[in-house]
């Protein structure tokens, strides 16, 4: 594979439209990037401050700057208690953003989540009242406690940064980032995601247990007030959407873009639902936040191989009985050769 260098140009990467112009979110194209070094350095001081109050989980954190700068979204899985709350909001804080937080529940209706026309009789007119999908950082905790229809009302939010309610459309803001939650310990309490809304994160991690003595410097921290609540911002809205733009052009050379995708086809071939073309050009960008976050103006396969198991297996459904979407991931990364 050719090693563009150092000195690769930053144009050459994967923008919002066909025509290779970095684009920001708002579809507004030539934001003003930052220098790779500096993305790296503002991916540190947001990493720092947010594991202020998240202790002993660095490698989790950096997944969540990455799909930050990757204009993209995360699902954290795991077991009541272990932080995933506190993660969301730390980042809210650390990027001076707003937040809100759903409580996903059995009785939750698409309009508790999107928002709703509310008839003013003062004016003798429908005012919107916007729901907490309207925010920089989004926390849907416990997505999968409520049905089907009401976890798809983020489909659009998601993927399109926009709600759309009686007919009208309306932007969301700039960054916008959901960061989900789903219950794996109650598998009789809860629903299964829709295949299409599990497509639109771009990872999907897990926090894990504390080990001995990190579990006894988070009683340390809790025993007074909660520390999330003195984190102060170390980076600001408009330092996310520079980031961003300077990603979204990091340099991903052609045999680095056919490597990607050799990787998903070979998921197609060895599952029943293999990764997506969204899920590849997830990878492709989340890929380039990393190699941002090591001060690259440039994408390498170490950069791909890093960030595929987290990409990539959440998507794959296999058959009946057989390899879990993780264990594919890890054989394609065996298999497929880097050209």
């Amino acid at each position: 594979m050719t090693d563009p260098g150092e000195s690769g140009p930053l144009g050459a990467g994967v923008g919002e439209s066909d025509s290779g112009t970095v684009a920001s979110d708002d579809g507004a194209a030539g934001d003003a990037a930052m220098e790779p070094a500096a993305v790296a350095e503002l991916a540190e001081r947001i990493a720092d401050n947010v594991e202020a109050v998240i202790v002993g989980k660095r490698e989790a954190v950096e997944h969540v700057v990455v799909t930050l700068l990757a204009r993209g979204h995360l699902l954290v899985e795991d077991v009541p208690g272990v932080g995933k709350t506190t993660l969301a909001k730390a980042v809210a804080r650390s990027i001076d953003g707003s937040f809100k937080r759903v409580q996903f529940t059995p009785d939750l209706l698409p309009s508790d989540v999107t928002g709703v026309n509310v008839f003013d009789q003062r004016t003798d007119e429908f005012e919107f009242q916007p729901g907490p999908v309207f925010a920089n950082v989004v926390l849907g905790d416990e997505i999968n406690r409520a049905p089907p229809k009401t976890q798809s009302a983020l489909l659009e939010a998601m993927e399109e940064r926009q709600v759309t309610t009686d007919g009208e459309t309306r932007r969301l803001p700039d960054p916008f980032c959901v960061i989900a939650t789903q219950n794996d310990v109650e598998p009789g309490q809860t629903y299964d995601l829709p295949v299409a809304e599990v497509d639109r994160f771009t990872k999907k991690i897990r926090l894990g247990y504390p080990d001995t003595d990190e579990e006894a410097e988070i009683i340390g921290r809790m025993a007074g007030d909660h520390p999330v609540e003195s984190v102060e911002p170390v980076a600001a809205i408009d330092d996310v959407r520079r980031a961003r733009a300077t990603v979204g052009a990091i340099e991903a050379t052609e045999e680095l873009r056919r490597y990607v995708a050799r990787l998903a086809v070979h998921t197609r071939r060895n599952a029943r639902l293999g990764v997506s073309p969204r899920g590849s050009l997830a990878l492709l960008r989340a890929s380039q936040a990393r190699a941002a976050l090591d001060g690259r103006g440039y994408v390498i396969p170490d950069d791909v191989q890093t960030e595929a198991p987290t990409v990539f297996a959440h998507r794959i459904r296999s058959d009946s009985g057989g390899a879990d979407g993780a264990e594919i991931v890890a054989d394609a990364l065996d298999r497929v050769p880097v050209e």
